[in-house]
C-alpha cells in the first residue's frame, strides 16, 4: 500500500510543471458537461488532471477536449490501481468532514472502525444491522450515513431524516431497520443530502457499502467473520 501511494506521489511530482500551466479549457469543459470540478489535480497520465466530481474521479485533458471514466494501472508496479488509490485517500478525508453527523453502534473494545452507507428499505442492511452484536464483539464500530437508493422525495428518503432527526437517532435507526417506519416523524436541520451526495462522489450505487479504514470500498453486506478477515488483510 505504501510503495503503490509512493508512486502515485511520484507520478504527481513529475507532473509539476504540468500542474502550473493555465486549467481554465479543462475547467470549461466541466462546466459545459455539467461536471463541477471539486477538486483538480495532475493525474498519472501525461496531459491529463484528475477531478473529483460528484459523480465520482474523472480525468480530463488539458485542453477539455477529452474525458476519461475509469481506473489506471501501473503496469511495471504490480498493476497498482493508482484511480482507487487515490479514491481511498479522497473518502478518508472526506469522512472527517461528516463525522459529527454519523450514527455509530460503537465496539466496547474497539479495533476497527467501518463506515457503513445505508437505506431502511434494503434488506441486506437490515441484516447488517441485524448482525450488529456481532460486529462490535470482534472489535468492529459501526457508522452509518445515509443513502436513500430511490432518491429525494421517497418515503425512505423522508425516514431516514426521521432517523436523524430523533431525540436518539440510534434507537429510531434499530426500529426503522425492523419495520421500515422511524416511529413519529421529525423533521430538523438533517444531512441526508449531504450523505447522499457523499455515497455519490464515492462511486456508491446499492447499499449496504462500506468503508473500511483505508478507505477501500466494499459493496455489499459481509457477516462479522468476513467482515474481520477484510479488516485484518487489507
Amino acid at each position: 500500500m505504501k510503495r503503490a501511494l509512493t508512486l502515485l506521489v511520484a507520478s504527481a511530482l513529475s507532473l509539476s510543471a504540468f500542474a502550473a500551466t493555465d486549467t481554465s479549457k479543462a475547467q470549461a469543459a466541466l462546466q459545459k458537461l455539467g461536471l463541477p470540478a471539486t477538486e483538480l489535480a495532475p493525474a498519472p497520465l501525461d496531459g491529463f488532471y484528475q477531478v473529483v466530481t460528484p459523480q465520482g474521479l474523472l480525468y480530463i485533458s488539458a485542453d477539455g477536449a477529452r474525458l476519461l471514466h475509469g481506473n489506471i494501472y501501473d503496469v511495471e508496479n504490480g498493476m497498482a490501481n493508482l484511480t482507487e488509490l487515490a479514491m481511498g485517500e479522497l473518502r478518508q478525508t472526506r469522512l472527517s468532514d461528516v463525522e459529527d453527523s454519523m450514527i455509530v453502534y460503537p465496539a466496547k473494545d474497539e479495533k476497527y472502525v467501518v463506515t457503513v452507507f445505508t437505506d431502511i428499505s434494503c434488506g441486506y442492511c437490515r441484516k447488517l444491522h441485524n448482525d450488529m452484536a456481532g460486529y462490535n464483539e470482534r472489535g468492529i464500530t459501526i457508522r452509518y450515513l445515509a443513502f436513500p437508493r430511490g432518491g429525494q422525495g421517497t418515503s425512505a428518503w423522508r425516514e431516514m431524516e426521521s432517523v436523524w432527526c430523533a431525540a436518539d437517532p440510534a434507537k429510531a435507526m434499530t426500529q426503522a431497520k425492523a419495520s421500515g417506519k422511524a416511529g413519529s416523524s421529525q423533521s430538523c436541520d438533517n444531512k441526508v443530502a449531504e450523505h447522499y451526495a457523499l455515497g455519490g462522489a464515492f462511486g456508491v450505487s446499492g447499499t449496504p457499502a462500506l468503508v473500511l479504514t483505508d478507505g477501500t470500498l466494499v459493496p455489499g453486506y459481509l457477516p462479522p467473520e468476513r467482515l474481520l478477515m477484510a479488516l485484518q488483510t487489507q
